[in-house]
């Protein structure tokens, strides 16, 4: 971040100015139970992070690594918990994000914080950092052992009807989805996506009748001892060390 005055693109002016308003973060979905608003829990953070390139606005994503025990293949928010050499969530945010991708953070113009979410289960406080990629630099995987890419996918396309779905976990929790090509967004980050889009004024009517399973190969093989921010139902014991999303 750099101490220049903020410039936002007119396109990201409604989501900025609906962070002084009295507004519900998330106001399309009822958060499961480990996911409420709260206090408690240790602090995490994700980049949510807007850009724009020749399709227009978008938003950067990692996949994880279909290697991973825990939650394989799943696209989430570049993010994870905070550290000592952490001042702030935001710190946390962009520390991880660079660890994840080589994002160059003195490119990144931190704009606000949505209200963080408990997950109760994991015991983390995850807030929602809202940035501008004023300078942007070049991404690519960092440790193939923990990200299988790195995706920016456009804002059109994620509020293309066509790629809405409800998605249906096998324990039976419903929330929102969205299928880009191959890669369907669910859990904790579409939950947060649907939110964000709702807030910027980007959603676009679509068939909420439309159902779709969770895939098997996101669920991955069995509970570990580290708890995901991305997981719409979490195994893992309370006070279990923490891993990066």
């Amino acid at each position: 971040m750099s101490g220049r005055p903020l410039l936002l693109p007119d396109w990201l002016q409604p989501l900025r100015d609906s962070l002084s308003r009295n507004l519900d973060s998330w106001p399309d979905r009822t958060p499961p139970p480990e996911r409420a608003a709260g206090t408690g829990g240790r602090p995490a953070g994700v980049l949510v992070l807007f850009g724009e390139d020749r399709d227009g606005p978008d938003l950067l994503f990692i996949e994880r690594s279909s290697a991973l025990r825990a939650h394989p293949g799943q696209v989430a928010f570049p993010g994870g918990g905070i550290e000592d050499v952490d001042t702030d969530i935001v710190a946390a945010a962009l520390r991880e994000a660079h660890e994840e991708t080589g994002l160059d953070p003195s490119g990144v113009e931190v704009f606000g914080e949505l209200d963080p979410l408990g997950l109760s289960v994991s015991g983390f406080q995850v807030t929602p950092v809202l940035a501008w990629w004023r300078d942007q630099s070049p991404v690519a995987v960092v440790d193939p052992g923990e990200v299988a890419a790195v995706q920016r996918i456009p804002i059109s396309a994620l509020t293309d009807p066509n790629n809405r779905y409800v998605t249906v976990h096998p324990r039976g929790h419903r929330g929102p989805g969205f299928l880009i090509g191959d890669l369907l967004i669910w859990g904790f980050t579409a939950y947060v996506l649907d939110g964000i889009l709702t807030r910027g004024g980007w959603q676009r009517p679509w068939d909420n009748r439309r159902t779709m399973a969770v895939p098997s190969r996101y669920l991955g093989r069995q509970p570990v001892a580290g708890p995901d921010l991305d997981a719409p139902d979490l195994d893992t014991p309370a006070g279990a060390e923490p891993h990066d999303i």
